[in-house]
């Protein structure tokens, strides 16, 4: 008897091959990444721009749009390193914004100022009610002393104890209940004793104690260590709110010319480095990928080469130590509290992308302040086309 297919057997026999050949395609799809792929080719690029005014004198970020929380890294990284509390580390992961993880004394520069600020200036400009807010949010009042806060806190010492809700609670375990604050401070029992050991910060407003909120964070005793977001709204606070920017010098103009790719190779007319090796340190390597300046005199043909492949020396004292000493190469055109690095070059549209680059900085007692390199990035800076203005800052020195 022969045997016979129907057309329904056939149609299903099709489908099923259809079905074990796009499995596998599927399969094979995850395994090797290409769905990553070609997500990214459908997805658009996240962009590399900060806000910038657009002036005659070069490209300047807004400074009334940047702020700390929108400085996201794009590298994970970790460091173990000497502090004020023995040996600390910091930990960061691509994707973070560097407010969770930088800390105060790491932007000690005289071009923010960010230690003259106090949060009565925070609050008022960010409108942070400040009384709903507890001692906990305010990060550096874990490691204060009595001695210390009445040493910071203008008029605190003259207070009587009772007065001052979380200083009565603490000093009740001590069983001092009268007197002045300041009195108390004095007692020997108490000199290294931190307030948030004793007490739970999260059960007090910030502004249970007098006068707090009008304290300038510099006055706080190792107001250093805190992090950026561990001081109420400083994270979202924009730069132009920091006292230190109008000091910049940004004379220093030329024009992005050209940007030339990786087949570039020993370039001596470099106008990039850092400041322990100046700003003119030759690229003596096989890649030395770079945007070419166009300007006043000598500054044409000056080559700001791509801290992506030309690695200098940076860092002092005790920090320096950290990233083997290395940092990418650059200028700081706004200031010592970050790197500018140009990164990518794409010659085919004449663009350059440039990135920030932080660094760790601390002030260790008996030792003073000392600084890693500029090591920890990228974060996304200012984006140019050819012919658009850039500020090369201090110094002016050409090679």
């Amino acid at each position: 008897m022969k045997s016979s297919l129907r057309p329904n057997d056939n149609a299903l026999r099709y489908f099923i091959f259809l079905g074990l050949v796009g499995s596998l395609f599927i399969h094979s799809f995850i395994k090797y990444g290409l769905l990553n792929q070609t997500i990214g080719l459908i997805m658009p690029k996240a962009s590399a721009q900060v806000p910038v005014i657009n002036s005659p004198n070069g490209f300047t970020p807004d400074w009334s749009r940047l702020k700390f929380s929108d400085m996201i890294i794009s590298l994970s990284g970790s460091v173990t390193y000497p502090g004020t509390r023995g040996t600390e580390s910091r930990t960061w992961t691509a994707g973070q914004s560097i407010s969770e993880f930088m800390e105060l004394g790491d932007f000690e520069t005289p071009q923010l100022a960010i230690e003259n600020l106090n949060l009565s200036t925070i609050a008022s400009v960010q409108g942070i009610n400040l009384s709903g807010l507890t001692l906990d949010d305010f990060q550096l009042t874990q490691w204060q002393t009595l001695p210390s806060l009445t040493e910071a806190i203008p008029g605190l010492g003259n207070r009587n104890v009772r007065s001052v809700e979380p200083v009565r609670d603490f000093l009740r375990r001590f069983g001092i209940t009268g007197g002045t604050i300041g009195n108390a401070s004095r007692n020997s029992r108490l000199r290294n004793v931190q307030l948030g050991r004793v007490i739970n910060f999260k059960n007090y407003s910030l502004t249970s104690i007098s006068d707090i909120e009008n304290t300038s964070i510099n006055r706080f005793e190792n107001w250093q260590d805190s992090k950026i977001n561990g001081v109420p709204g400083l994270s979202t606070l924009t730069w132009d709110n920091l006292p230190g920017l109008e000091r910049l010098d940004l004379s220093f103009v030329a024009k992005v010319d050209l940007p030339l790719g990786d087949i570039e190779a020993n370039r001596t007319r470099s106008i990039s480095g850092s400041y322990q090796d100046g700003f003119n340190v030759p690229c003596l390597q096989n890649n030395c990928a770079h945007a070419e300046m166009e300007g006043i005199g000598e500054t044409t043909g000056t080559q700001w080469i791509s801290g992506k492949f030309q690695k200098v020396n940076g860092g002092f004292g005790i920090l320096k130590a950290l990233n083997d000493g290395k940092e990418p190469t650059g200028r700081n055109p706004f200031g010592s509290s970050f790197k500018q690095v140009v990164w990518n070059i794409y010659e085919g549209s004449g663009k350059v992308e440039t990135t920030m680059f932080f660094r760790i900085c601390k002030t260790i007692p008996f030792i003073g302040r000392t600084c890693s390199p500029y090591f920890i990035g990228p974060v996304p800076f200012i984006e140019y086309q050819e012919k658009d203005p850039i500020v090369l800052g201090e110094p002016n020195s050409l090679p």
